[in-house]
């Protein structure tokens, strides 16, 4: 068994940064694999290919000495719950992953869907993640929705009602996440921080730009410490 050990830092961060100009992969024998679900945020909305926040942890974990293979990503702007499951089937996935990632609901809160609905649909992503692991629950881990309400896209909506919605939503995900052990990373504060910091859009003036998703990066980092690699 390989340790990954982690140490999260300032290089860390700086390297997070930098990537644009170094993306590392892997092709190491020992490389873990990673499949990332989601939507918009996950396939990295108006930034390139290496600024997507899966890339990024992956060419950070590389470049900390942690083989990982390139994301396997599983996601398209606009996704609902029930189209990612969907996308999900039409994948036709044959394999199980070292790491999962989830991170979906945004376009169900923007429809106007329910909470209720919401939990139901997902609660069967959760646990079709959690099967791909191969049922290691702690190889899992999901992130919290962002508040596209603080953006200048939605300037002309009431910014207080689409963040009360998208905190409804994410208690729900973070409740599920407890009730299974699963690790869960709030991401929304960060999102939080673009009505006063622009730099942390991309230039539709709404999904995250590379930096913001650097930030994602870094808080998510701290899952990868102590686990091991055969």
């Amino acid at each position: 068994m390989r340790k990954l050990i982690l140490f999260v830092s300032f290089c860390a961060v700086l390297g997070c940064q930098n990537k644009t100009t170094s993306l590392q992969t892997s092709s190491s024998k020992n490389a873990v694999s990673y499949l990332a679900l989601g939507d918009s945020y996950t396939i990295g909305e108006s930034v390139a290919t290496q600024d997507r926040w899966p890339v990024q942890l992956a060419a950070v974990l590389n470049q900390k000495g942690i083989p990982i293979e390139d994301p396997r990503i599983i996601a398209k702007t606009g996704w609902t719950t029930d189209e990612l499951m969907t996308g999900i089937e039409a994948a036709n996935l044959s394999k199980t992953y070292d790491y999962v990632s989830l991170l979906i609901g945004v376009n169900n809160q923007y429809r106007g869907r329910s909470v209720e609905d919401f939990e139901e649909e997902f609660v069967t992503l959760l646990d079709k993640a959690i099967e791909f692991s191969g049922n290691q629950i702690e190889k899992v881990f999901v992130l919290s929705i962002p508040d596209w309400g603080v953006t200048p896209f939605a300037s002309s909506r009431n910014s207080e009602e689409i963040g009360a919605e998208i905190d409804a939503y994410n208690t729900v995900i973070e409740h599920q996440c407890l009730e299974r052990n699963i690790a869960y990373f709030n991401i929304t504060p960060i999102s939080r921080q673009a009505r006063s910091a622009p730099e942390l859009l991309a230039n539709d003036d709404l999904h995250p730009s590379g930096l913001m998703y650097c930030r994602w990066v870094t808080t998510v980092l701290p899952f990868f410490n102590n686990h091991s690699n055969e």
